[in-house]
C-alpha cells in the first residue's frame, strides 16, 4: 500500500469475525452435488494453499484486538495437517475468542488434545453415502471424549429423512443437530416433510427462507469479513466486491456499517450477520461453529419469529 494512506490510526474493532477461505479445494468425498468432490491437487498448489494459510495465521497472531476465525474451506482441510496446526497454534493465542471450521470429521483428530478446546469449535458436516453412521459418530464420540464442542449438520433430502431422524436419535441431546434446506425449488418439501424436519431441527424452518436483505444493515464488513488467500477483504463470501487487502492496511481502516447490496440471502453464515436475526443471542459464542449456545437457544421462538417477520416484510412491500 502506497505512502499516501491516511496517517490517522483507525480505532480497532470491539471484536472481529474473520471467514477465511483459501486457494484449497480438494475433497476426499464424492458428492453428487458438490463441485469439489473428489479433486486432487498438484504438489504447487498444495504449496501456494500452505504459503496462504501460513500468511493468515501469522497476520491473526500479530493482532491484539479479539478476533474470532472460521475456516470455510471449499473442499476438506482438517485432512491436511497444516489446517491442524493452523488451528492449534490459533487456539493458544490470548486475543483469539474463537476458532472453527467445517469439516466432515474424515480425517483424525487426536490432534485436538494440544489445542486449546475450550476455544475450538468444529462445524461437522454428515454426509449419508460417503462415509457409514456408525464411523461418524465414532467420530462424535472421539470429541465427546477430548472435550471439544462441535454441531452436526446434514443436507435435506427427501431421501435422507429417515437417516436424519435416526443421527438425531443417536447423537447426544446436548449436541445441536443442524439440517441445510435442500434448495431446489419450492414445493420439494411436504407438509410431513416439514413437520418431521423441524422436529429434528428447531431452527430448521430459518434455512428454509430467502431472506430479503438489499438496504438492510448487516454486520458482514463491520464484524465480519471473508478473507481469501490473497488477503484479499471482502464483506462475506457473497459480495465480490473487494473492501481492500488484509496485509496492505489495517483491517480497522476497511471496517464500517454498510447496508446489503445483494438483493437477498439465504446461506446460514451470511444471513446469521442481520442485526434484526439477532442470531448472537441465540448462538452467542457458538455463532461461527453454528452451536447453539446463547441465552435465546432455551427458546428459540423468538429467532424463528424474526425470520418470518423479515420475510413478512418483504412480501408486504411485494404487495
Amino acid at each position: 500500500m502506497s505512502s499516501s494512506l491516511p496517517k490517522t490510526a483507525s480505532a480497532p474493532p470491539s471484536h472481529l469475525s474473520v471467514l477465511y477461505r483459501g486457494p484449497l479445494s480438494s475433497c476426499n468425498y464424492a458428492c453428487p452435488y458438490c463441485p469439489f468432490a473428489k479433486h486432487t491437487e498438484t504438489a504447487e498448489e498444495h504449496r501456494a494453499d500452505a504459503a496462504a494459510l501460513s500468511r493468515f495465521t501469522d497476520w491473526v497472531a500479530a493482532q491484539t484486538s479479539p478476533l474470532s476465525v472460521l475456516f470455510t474451506p471449499w473442499g476438506e482441510a482438517l485432512v491436511r495437517r497444516r489446517y491442524q496446526a493452523a488451528i492449534t497454534a490459533l487456539s493458544h493465542l490470548p486475543h483469539l475468542r474463537q476458532v472453527a471450521i467445517q469439516t466432515n470429521l474424515s480425517g483424525r483428530l487426536d490432534w485436538l488434545a494440544d489445542a486449546a478446546r475450550d476455544k475450538v469449535g468444529l462445524w461437522a458436516t454428515y454426509h449419508p453415502g460417503e462415509v457409514s453412521r456408525e464411523r461418524f459418530l465414532a467420530r462424535c464420540a472421539e470429541l465427546d471424549a477430548l472435550g471439544v464442542r462441535y454441531s452436526v449438520g446434514v443436507v435435506g433430502r427427501r431421501s435422507q429423512l429417515a437417516e436424519i431422524e435416526v443421527l438425531r436419535a443417536a447423537l447426544r441431546p446436548e449436541v445441536y443437530l443442524w439440517v441445510n434446506a435442500f434448495k431446489v425449488g419450492p414445493g420439494y418439501y411436504t407438509p410431513s416433510d416439514l413437520a418431521r424436519l423441524n422436529a429434528a431441527d428447531p431452527l430448521f424452518e430459518v434455512n428454509t427462507r430467502r431472506y430479503p436483505t438489499r438496504g438492510q444493515p448487516c454486520g458482514a464488513g463491520e464484524t465480519a469479513i471473508s478473507v481469501d488467500g490473497a488477503g484479499t477483504v471482502r464483506r462475506c463470501h457473497f459480495i465480490a466486491r473487494p473492501l481492500g487487502n488484509l496485509y496492505a492496511q489495517p483491517v480497522a481502516e476497511l471496517l464500517r456499517p454498510r447496508p446489503c447490496s445483494r438483493p437477498s440471502c439465504e446461506c446460514h453464515i451470511g444471513y446469521v450477520h442481520l442485526p434484526a436475526l439477532g442470531a448472537e443471542d441465540l448462538y452467542g459464542p457458538g455463532l461461527l461453529a453454528r452451536i447453539p449456545e446463547g441465552p435465546g437457544w432455551a427458546d428459540p421462538s423468538t429467532y424463528l419469529a424474526r425470520a418470518r417477520q423479515l420475510v413478512g416484510r418483504s412480501e408486504r412491500a411485494a404487495g
